[in-house]
């Protein structure tokens, strides 16, 4: 499976929904919680070229946020590309 990676805080309600989902989907998320840290936000930013909470990652492809995410599950494209 491919790599998930997932900027974050733990109060967003959009990062809570976004890692329901993909764990519903049965995939491992490393998430990288900002909260504590302008260092990691800064990186987030650059990253991204976001300030905003949540920022994904599926392999290589920048997904954005979790409207993002959701929008390609009603897509039909987010399982293919958590099988990669």
């Amino acid at each position: 499976m491919v790599d998930i990676v997932m900027y974050s805080t733990p109060w967003c309600p959009f990062c809570v929904r976004a890692k329901r989902l993909l764990k519903d989907k049965g995939v491992t998320v490393t998430d990288i919680d900002i909260s504590g840290s302008g260092e990691l936000r800064q990186e987030m930013i650059q990253r991204s070229g976001q300030r905003t909470v949540p920022q994904i990652w599926i392999g290589e492809r920048h997904v954005g946020g979790c409207d993002e995410l959701y929008a390609l599950e009603r897509q039909g494209q987010l399982d293919s590309l958590l099988a990669q």
